[in-house]
């Protein structure tokens, strides 16, 4: 055999080793919640992402659970049924999806989990949440000269947002004279849910120093409470680095003074990478994919890029 044989031997062997695919690649993306600019950002850019290296066939459905685990089960299915590649989940529960994960492997398509963590799903993209928290809160601490009161605004309990809680608490835990008040308030991630309990916050609490949320839009929703109550007396700092909540950090007069910033469409990059690795027949070498924040303030936003 001569080497021009050899090597059309080789690379046919190397075709029928590939997974063959009926027709275009065909992604599933479910998402949290489409009404926060976070969640439209990861859809985006994972769309931009999978045309960018698979070509403009690419064929994407995006859907919003509404952190609804019968909703997100029921998305899966028809995922499932339109017969896609690979699925892009941000689970409204950890373990809640546990049997329409499975479903979906039983189907041969694989799932990523983005943003929060997901049982049973082939790989999870996501911020380094602890670490966030704990940079706004060190945040907090450092404004306050190590000294006061502050309270947590919750959200809903999946590993992004309990993880960003337990680094703000161990941060605030350093200091023998910060006291946390409050920690249990679920704002439900969104500018109503903050403004609803901030309201109730500033009822419970006649002197609060410092307020940390667990993203921009509850940090927003918070702000506009305490302005409503004319409460100007402390200061707010969250997770996200969404493009409202940087227009607000150089404003004069605003409450809210930093945000941990999340880097969405790298966290979609990554994902669909990693996704199109496994399409292909590849081994992927790790299983969790953490993206490191980086703390905004007024002082530094000029630096930052949006979304």
């Amino acid at each position: 055999m001569n080497a021009r044989v050899a090597l059309l031997s080789l690379c046919s062997l190397l075709v029928l080793a590939l997974p063959v695919m009926a027709g275009p690649l065909s992604i599933g993306v479910s998402v949290s919640d489409l009404g926060n600019p976070y969640f439209q950002r990861i859809a985006r850019a994972a769309e931009q992402q999978a045309r960018l290296q698979a070509g403009d066939e690419v064929r994407v459905q995006v859907m919003s659970s509404a952190y609804d685990l019968e909703r997100q089960a029921a998305q899966i299915d028809r995922f499932i049924a339109a017969g896609v590649d690979l699925i892009l989940l941000s689970a409204a529960s950890y373990d809640g999806l546990n049997d329409a994960i499975a479903k979906a492997h039983e189907a041969g398509i694989y799932v990523i989990a983005v943003d929060v963590q997901a049982a049973g799903a082939d790989a999870t993209v996501t911020t380094d949440n602890e670490a966030a928290g704990r940079l706004a809160c060190d945040y907090l601490v450092r404004q306050l000269n190590g000294r006061g009161r502050v309270v947590i605004i919750n959200g809903p309990p999946v590993s992004s947002v309990l993880e960003r809680v337990e680094g703000c608490r161990d941060r605030l835990a350093d200091e023998a004279e910060i006291e946390l008040m409050s920690m249990n308030q679920n704002g439900g991630g969104s500018f109503e849910g903050g403004f609803e309990k901030m309201t109730h916050l500033l009822t419970a609490f006649p002197q609060i120093d410092a307020v940390f949320t667990i993203n921009d839009p509850t940090a927003l929703g918070a702000e506009q409470a305490a302005n409503e109550a004319k409460r100007h007396d402390f200061i707010i700092a969250s997770v996200d680095g969404a493009p409202r909540a940087l227009q607000r950090l150089p404003q004069p007069g605003t409450l809210l003074r930093a945000t941990a910033a999340q880097f969405p469409s790298r966290i979609a990059k990554q994902a669909i990478e990693l996704g199109l690795r496994l399409v292909r027949g590849e081994t992927l070498e790790q299983q969790l994919w953490l993206i490191p924040p980086e703390l905004i303030t007024a002082e530094n936003v000029g630096e930052f890029g949006r979304w």
